[in-house]
């Protein structure tokens, strides 16, 4: 399970001394025990691996923010906690692959216009999410408006 895993990199980061790679694991098992509290239950693999996905999604976001504030060792710190925990999830589909399942959902649900955007979104992901494999929802948004000609 991802949240053992996360323990177990933790306590070898401890012994090694590793204080990037501690305090990202530290920050990952807070945001994995606050999920679990919030749903009151266990997280399952998947849930386990949106949290991640949101604390990477959180720390592009702040390397943007200390990019423009002239800040660049502090980008290249949170560019090194998003390699840390990317190593914890599936891998990310390229452009081409993810265009290549999008134009198969598009073929198989028959959508032609931007209206239908939801239903190609929520197959495109689904089949993602059985390939195991990880896309960034805002990207794969715009390739469906794209392909659909909105």
């Amino acid at each position: 399970m991802l949240s053992e895993r996360i323990q177990q990199d933790l306590v070898a980061a401890m012994r090694a001394r590793e204080e990037l790679r501690l305090s990202t694991l530290r920050m990952a098992k807070a945001a994995l025990k606050n999920r679990e509290i919030e749903k009151r239950r266990a997280l399952d693999e998947t849930e386990a691996q949106q949290v991640l996905a949101s604390q990477i999604k959180q720390r592009q976001d702040s390397i943007a923010q200390f990019q423009q504030g002239g800040r660049q060792d502090l980008a290249d710190k949170e560019q090194a906690e998003i390699v840390i925990l990317e190593s914890y999830l599936p891998r990310q589909l390229s452009p081409d692959e993810m265009a290549a399942v999008v134009d198969a959902v598009i073929a198989e649900t028959g959508a032609q216009t931007a209206r239908e955007l939801g239903a190609v979104m929520k197959a495109a992901m689904s089949r993602f999410q059985q390939q195991g494999a990880r896309v960034d929802g805002k990207q794969l948004s715009e390739l469906v408006r794209r392909r659909l000609g909105g």
